[in-house]
């Protein structure tokens, strides 16, 4: 039997970084993978510079457009519009983008199975095998799983989640007039449930609208994108695609390895909390395992991300949990010249949200915030009925 000395499980961002990073160094890779590429994904399909950042070099981006102009919504109501000099923001499809990362795994040496489904892992002193649905096995020196929150290599290393949130997204071809309506802008729009957004992606010929929220009120959510259809004058096109996924989001003490596996992306639950944007996550943390494998050292993968990617995160929930309790401030907020300069300065890779939140002033803004969230809490305590 060959023994291969990484084998990763699934071939999006993840999975497909992860490959890329070994098979560079030399070590004898194989990714195995469900579907067959091109496949659509369930995303945005929404580049920030620390995405785009992290494949220079290797891929050329196929971008279907590139915001300069965002405009923002509170339910549909106070609407207002920002333009930045440069693009904020790059739009892909994922079956694009995938299909290039994937040509650039194999060209770097990775081999690359389809219609491969994983049954089961185990573990001994000598390395991993991987029970595949045919009832035949692999064996390798190591494992990187990148099969999505739900796969089985999620459920061997033992991920917990603290925040799981259903994301709906409808795919629309659309007519020219609405292709130059939405031309190089995009819209997002804060709901009325608790953390909730919604959205419009233009990609020349198709707009992705979608919606998120927690997990758990699944009627609620389908009503919000059904309302923010409508509002947006969409109803009547018929869309391409209409698909759901959950997005979760780790726990702090959630492990990233057992043992000779590792886990990436969404398979390690590593995301942006508030804007649940998990495609820069999947490619920093594939690249940063790959090359772990490659340098012999499978607990540098858990300390690194630790240093790089934790951090983010946390700041991350930090955000959230103003955006939930205060989303009207927070709605004005971006109005402002210092809002829409944090807006900017993320979505471009400029600065991350653990960096912002350390600035002085942000720190004393969100003080102030916490003051008010507090205050109206007290108040809505002590009259319940008002």
């Amino acid at each position: 039997m060959i023994v291969w000395d990484l084998v990763v499980v699934g071939a999006g961002p993840a999975g497909l970084s992860a490959a890329h990073a070994a098979a560079r160094a030399g070590i004898s890779t194989l990714v195995v993978e469900r579907a067959v590429h091109p496949r659509y994904k369930t995303c945005g399909g929404g580049l920030i510079g620390t995405s785009l950042a992290a494949v220079k070099g290797r891929i050329e981006v196929p971008a279907h457009d590139r915001v300069d102009r965002v405009t923002f919504t509170r339910d549909g109501r106070r609407e207002f519009t920002r333009r930045n000099g440069s693009p904020v923001v790059t739009m892909v499809r994922r079956e694009e983008f995938d299909d290039r990362l994937r040509a650039a795994a194999v060209a770097a040496g990775a081999q690359l199975r389809e219609r491969v489904a994983v049954r089961a892992i185990e573990q001994d002193p000598e390395g991993v095998r991987l029970r595949l649905a045919d009832g035949t096995t692999i064996a390798a020196r190591a494992v990187i799983g990148a099969d999505g929150s739900s796969g089985v290599t999620g459920r061997h290393v033992g991920v917990r989640y603290r925040q799981v949130d259903l994301g709906l997204e409808l795919e629309i071809p659309v007519p020219p007039v609405e292709q130059e309506r939405w031309r190089g802008r995009l819209l997002l729009d804060w709901g009325d449930m608790p953390g909730s957004y919604a959205w419009v992606f233009p990609k020349g010929d198709r707009l992705t609208v979608g919606v998120i929220a927690a997990r758990g009120a699944g009627e609620g959510t389908r009503e919000y994108l059904r309302r923010f259809v409508d509002r947006l004058g969409l109803t009547g096109l018929p869309a391409e695609h209409d698909s759901g996924h959950l997005t979760r989001c780790r726990a702090e003490d959630s492990p990233l390895r057992n043992g000779r596996v590792l886990v990436v992306g969404d398979a390690a639950g590593l995301l942006e909390p508030w804007s649940r944007e998990g495609i820069s996550f999947a490619l920093r943390s594939g690249e940063l395992a790959g090359a772990a494998v490659a340098d012999g050292d499978l607990a540098g993968y858990e300390r690194t991300v630790a240093e790089r990617l934790l951090p983010e995160m946390r700041a991350g929930f930090r955000l959230l949990d103003v955006f939930t309790r205060r989303p009207d401030v927070f709605h004005a907020l971006l109005a402002t010249p210092p809002g829409w300069r944090m807006f900017v300065q993320f979505c471009q890779g400029r600065a991350s949200f653990d960096e912002m939140l350390s600035r002085r002033s942000i720190r004393a803004a969100l003080a102030v915030l916490d003051r008010l969230s507090h205050s109206s809490s007290q108040a809505t305590t002590a009259h319940p009925g008002s």
